[in-house]
């Protein structure tokens, strides 16, 4: 019995390959890159409305006291990032010191999917791209599309890609130019 060698599988002009390759790494590098600075600007706009002071939010009031059936949408984007919640006695400031510092040191495979989630509940905008040869995510978190088709990653582009991508293709240098 003879086995079918199974077509290489390709996003964005880049062949999927385990273990990555360098232009994985560099193309989901870049993409990490858009997708901190969404969840950065996503917090920015609801930290500016405490000021950057005061205790932080539980759920069931706000910063003033005041009563609410739903959980503040600070906490939400908050949840997704850290693996620790905050309650009474935290102020703004304190939170923001940890949520950033978790943000930048998230490991690319979770931030595939955490950035997932927050994009499904509307929290984040779509990325340009999405990150390659991770096997599941909650939503497709894309949203660039050519008329002609998929786009091809930058990545390829900086690098003097070719754009030749043949069966054997492993990432090996001699594939560039």
């Amino acid at each position: 019995m003879t086995k079918i060698k199974k077509k290489p599988e390709v996003k964005y002009g880049i062949q999927i390959t385990k273990p990555h390759s360098k232009e994985m790494y560099s193309h989901n590098d870049m993409v990490a890159k858009e997708m901190k600075f969404n969840i950065r600007d996503a917090w920015a706009n609801e930290v500016i409305k405490f000021k950057g002071e005061g205790e932080w939010p539980i759920h069931g009031y706000d910063h003033d006291g005041e009563s609410f059936d739903t959980t503040p949408k600070i906490v939400e984007i908050q949840k997704e990032v850290c693996a620790i919640g905050y309650g009474n006695g935290y102020t703004v400031n304190e939170v923001q010191k940890d949520f950033l510092q978790e943000l930048e040191n998230m490991a690319n495979w979770q931030l595939h999917e955490v950035y997932s989630y927050m994009c499904f509940k509307e929290y984040v905008p779509r990325t340009s791209f999405m990150m390659l040869g991770f096997e599941w995510q909650k939503h497709e978190y894309d949203g660039r599309f050519a008329s002609n088709g998929e786009m091809t990653s930058p990545v390829l582009e900086s690098e003097g890609y070719d754009g030749a991508l043949n069966e054997n293709f492993d990432g090996r240098e001699e594939y560039y130019k």
